[in-house]
């Protein structure tokens, strides 16, 4: 397998960049959610897309990976830049467009490059993610307990307790109805943690401001346009991508069994093969 790791200045800052494939392949930018390094679309994903084959390209946002970082509470950035970060990805590999694939928020961002970029979006495939609206459901109380301050943040500095209450953390947003693997995140976690350079300021992406309810504007999105969407997602329920593939002009919706609002490894023999179908050319 083809693969690089290197860092690329892109609107004056650094971040970290892995590729995946051959260059001359059709290209797919790959966007994580908030608070998330590139790890998090795990190696074996990244690798069965590059076999379709596809040039696949996956970053660490500002504040997560070995990124630029900013001090924790203070995000020297706009979650407009970090829209404009992924364009200015596409510019560092002379890319005119490509094949945008985005996660929570990073489905958020991938809505902004569609609206405002379009030129450089060849197609949109947007999972776990939402239009925004007051009319769809509400997260599980779980989460709602969680954002409501009930799980008091770790000391960041000391690795144990951060890969504990990541664990718990991502327990609460994995499908209920499959065994969660604790063991397999832990050696996952413990590998984020060791090459973040600072695993608090990650938090800095939750401090961004949203866009509110945005379906009236996606209805001018031309891209062909994909929503993968786990049946058991506690943030975003299934009815957000129903809603989302429906605000879309020939949006359409695949559902993911036994997924919550993550990509587990038991989605991605339905989640690949829709992605390189998605991606011809």
């Amino acid at each position: 397998m083809n693969r690089h790791k290197k860092f690329v200045q892109v609107n004056g800052v650094d971040l970290c960049v892995e590729t995946f494939g051959d260059p001359a392949d059709p290209a797919i930018l790959l966007i994580m959610g908030g608070g998330a390094s590139m790890d998090w679309w795990e190696d074996e994903f990244c690798e069965r897309l590059a076999a379709g084959p596809r040039f696949v390209i996956r970053y660490d946002h500002r504040d997560t990976g070995q990124s630029v970082t900013y001090e924790p509470g203070s995000p020297g950035y706009t979650s407009r830049d970090l829209v404009t970060d992924a364009v200015g990805l596409l510019d560092a590999f002379g890319l005119a467009s490509a094949h945008i694939v985005g996660l929570s928020m990073g489905g958020g961002i991938a809505q902004a490059l569609a609206l405002d970029y379009s030129s450089r979006v060849a197609s949109l495939t947007l999972m776990a993610t939402s239009p925004g609206g007051d009319d769809l459901p509400s997260m599980s109380e779980e989460l709602q307990a969680a954002f409501s301050g009930q799980a008091a943040e770790p000391d960041w500095s000391d690795r144990a307790a951060v890969i504990d209450y990541l664990v718990e953390d991502a327990r609460r947003y994995a499908a209920p109805s499959r065994t969660f693997e604790e063991g397999a995140m832990r050696v996952f976690l413990g590998r984020v943690y060791d090459r973040t350079v600072n695993m608090a300021s990650a938090m800095n992406h939750f401090m961004a401001d949203g866009d509110g309810d945005s379906r009236k504007d996606l209805a001018k999105v031309m891209a062909p346009t994909l929503v993968l969407h786990g049946t058991e997602d506690p943030l975003f329920p299934y009815e957000h991508g129903r809603a989302l593939a429906k605000a879309i002009p020939g949006g359409r919706l695949v559902p993911l069994e036994r997924t919550g609002h993550e990509i587990p490894e038991v989605a991605w023999d339905v989640a690949i093969p829709e992605i390189l179908r998605h991606t011809v050319g």
